[in-house]
């Protein structure tokens, strides 16, 4: 499942998060917390869901920024990127052995922050014209927040693919790339699991491609009408994971 939208909004729990991973628990269900979210470590989002009430263990939460660092240690073991993202990111990416710099390095890494500097955006534009390669943690183009969207990662990575004639390669939902570490993890087949989300053009498409039940809730970003009009459908929609949870058996 997704994390925002689906459990929280921002600091609060959607009404009926709690009964639903405890109605997981209750049942043994395994599950795990898939997010596009780059900026915090796991840790960090396993105290954030405490704080709103929600518990979630750190081993049952996977995020973007831990798959971009497995992916590149994967590609170019004992690499150097020069990256654009908060804590989540730079932690995972030293824990894969990743050296971080500015002078010549193997890849730019975008991820997310609420505070994107336009000193370090111009400085990655210039290392990718100069031949780094540019990776990008997740396409979101949008976050949420209390008073409305801001600009996500996939936002900020268009402006420098249109300055530099370079596209990212997205490592992020809806790369199968996620999905199949998803199921390794838990050990499940795609036949018999589902993927729970709020967007259908990361959520629902990359648990559609991976061959697995798809739900859409409506506690999040899309909304019924801007599902209709894409050119794929959910298995179901539903209000909130609330409304899954008495079905669980």
């Amino acid at each position: 499942m997704d994390m925002d939208g689906v459990l929280v909004h921002e600091e609060s729990a959607i009404p009926g998060a709690d009964r639903f991973l405890a109605r997981l628990r209750e049942l043994e269900l395994p599950f795990l917390v898939l997010t596009n979210n780059s900026i915090y470590t796991r840790r960090d989002l396993a105290a954030r869901l405490r704080a709103s009430g929600l518990d979630v263990p750190e081993e049952a939460i996977f995020t973007s920024a831990l798959a971009t660092a497995r992916f590149l240690e994967e590609q170019r073991p004992g690499g150097s990127a020069f990256t654009i993202g908060e804590a989540g990111l730079t932690t995972a990416l030293h824990e894969a052995g990743y050296t971080l710099t500015e002078r010549e390095p193997d890849y730019v890494v975008l991820g997310e922050t609420r505070t994107y500097s336009f000193e370090r955006i111009t400085r990655a534009i210039r290392l990718i014209v100069d031949g780094a390669r540019f990776i990008a943690t997740n396409p979101d183009p949008t976050g949420p927040t209390p008073d409305g969207p801001l600009p996500a990662t996939g936002s900020v990575a268009a402006l420098i693919s249109r300055a530099t004639g370079v596209d990212p390669y997205f490592v992020g939902k809806p790369n199968p790339l996620m999905m199949r570490t998803a199921l390794n993890t838990l050990d499940a087949h795609s036949e018999t699991t589902a993927m729970i989300g709020d967007r259908m053009d990361t959520d629902v498409v990359s648990g559609l491609e991976a061959g697995m039940q798809t739900i859409l809730v409506l506690s999040g970003v899309t909304t019924r009408a801007a599902a209709e009009r894409f050119p794929f459908r959910a298995s179901r929609i539903v209000d909130s994971v609330a409304d899954i949870a008495d079905e669980l058996t």
